[in-house]
């Protein structure tokens, strides 16, 4: 069994699509590939959807959103962000649904979210923030990474990328911290 990790999908969203400039000439065409690039996983893993799976309030956009997850292999799980309405969560059957996770792989300890932050359980011992919500706007910092779909050419990435990708970022400039927080050495 192995765990992979992806954020914003934003299946059926023609939208999303269009403003962050997706290089696909439709929905359907950006579906499809994101399913297509998913094909990898086996039944017995783990697909976590660190948020924003689809966002679409029609009929229709419903039905795109139901057959996007009927295609997506593995087990799918959902860490619910801003985009995840209340249908969403009950219509599909996600093995489970989270606000925030703490992932062991063995291997790796993972905070996911939905949203980047400032500090986790575990960033003193190099367990690693993995998130979604900014799509083009911010890779990460030092410790954290976008598992975005527009970070990571619309492919869900391992927890093995998402720590390389953590752990070659700078560190977050001193004047993003909140105040009297210790600089970043002392996390």
């Amino acid at each position: 069994m192995a765990h992979y990790l992806t954020a914003d999908t934003h299946f059926a969203d023609d939208p999303v699509r269009r403003f962050f400039a997706r290089p696909f000439p439709s929905t359907a065409a950006m579906d499809a590939a994101m399913i297509a690039r998913a094909a990898h996983i086996a039944g017995e893993d783990d697909l976590w959807i660190l948020g924003d799976f689809a966002a679409c309030e029609t009929e229709a956009g419903r039905a795109a959103a139901c057959a996007a997850f009927a295609a997506l292999p593995g087990r799918k799980h959902l860490i619910r962000g801003n985009h995840d309405p209340d249908w969403l969560a009950s219509a599909c059957p996600w093995a489970s649904v989270h606000d925030l996770y703490e992932l062991d792989t063995g291997r790796q300890r993972l905070v996911l979210c939905h949203y980047p932050l400032l500090t986790w359980n575990g960033v003193r011992t190099g367990t690693i923030n993995a998130f979604g919500h900014v799509h083009t706007r911010w890779r990460g910092a030092r410790g954290q990474v976008n598992v975005g779909v527009d970070q990571w050419s619309f492919t869900p990435v391992t927890p093995d990328e998402a720590e390389l990708a953590a752990l070659s970022m700078p560190a977050p400039p001193v004047s993003n911290l909140v105040d009297g927080m210790a600089a970043e050495e002392d996390w």
